[in-house]
């Protein structure tokens, strides 16, 4: 048991560590537009800099340096697609895989009993923790498809809404800056949690290559074992969910109108 412990020690620092690099890097990424948004005087030339970085297609001057087509803002939702699409089934296997085992109030009580000597306060506060670990493992499951619902919807809108015109560019800043968005909001969406599911996505890939695949065990899969845990979510989650659809598809049309003008 004092290795379990130490396992949920270790996994909860790798997270907590994943958090603030996570959150280093959105702060860096976002203070300059901050800073260019204050009404300082002496800061119109870093204004114009960082509007010069966002510019693209026809208000981006011919003669701008560092620049890509602008047909490559595909590739911000091709690795967002591959991307979100690796998180989220990682991330959904191992919250039907592991966690209906720790949602077993009299299973946890046991390990948390042997952790803690008997302690039943502590035990109710480690249970009313662990309680809370899976209800976000699957909120950020829920969030994920909501991800992969907006970059699958804005990977058809490069492909089949807008035409870019081959001579169109776009700032290699802004191109890196889109690359860098699209791969850090998955990863937000669950990186408290991230450690211990490339842990157990570890540890299956070893199990598989030695057992082979007619030998790992194959897990019944149940449908209200996957809708179940959604029906369990607040309901400020779902709100949001209705939201964000509502602007999914206002931002489509948008989208459809603003090409066509």
């Amino acid at each position: 048991m004092r290795i379990l412990e130490i396992m949920f020690l270790r996994m909860e620092e790798l997270g907590l560590g994943l958090v603030s690099l996570l959150q280093i890097a959105w702060i860096a990424a976002t203070l300059p537009i901050l800073v260019a948004w204050l009404p300082l005087p002496g800061l119109g030339w870093f204004r114009r800099a960082l509007l010069s970085f966002a510019r693209r297609g026809k208000i981006l001057q011919s003669n701008t340096k560092l620049t890509v087509p602008q047909r490559f803002f595909s590739h911000f939702y091709v690795v967002a697609i591959f991307w979100t699409t690796i998180l989220l089934a990682a991330v959904w296997y191992y919250a039907f895989k592991m966690l209906p085992s720790l949602i077993d109030q009299d299973v946890f009580s046991t390990i948390t009993s042997h952790l803690t000597g008997g302690s039943h306060a502590f035990s109710l506060n480690k249970s009313l923790s662990m309680r809370e670990h899976v209800y976000n493992v699957w909120l950020s499951v829920f969030l994920l498809l909501l991800m992969e619902a907006q970059v699958l919807r804005r990977f058809y809108e490069t492909i089949y809404v807008f035409d870019y015109s081959p001579s169109a560019r776009m700032h290699i800043f802004g191109y890196l800056a889109g690359l860098f968005f699209y791969t850090a909001a998955p990863l937000s969406l669950c990186c408290t949690f991230a450690p211990e599911v490339f842990d157990f996505v570890k540890n299956l890939v070893a199990e598989f290559i030695v057992k082979g695949k007619d030998r790992m065990s194959k897990p019944e899969f149940n449908i209200w074992m996957f809708v179940t845990p959604f029906l369990r979510l607040r309901w400020y989650a779902w709100i949001g969910a209705v939201i964000f659809f509502w602007g999914w598809v206002h931002q489509y049309r948008c989208h459809e109108i603003l090409w066509l003008c």
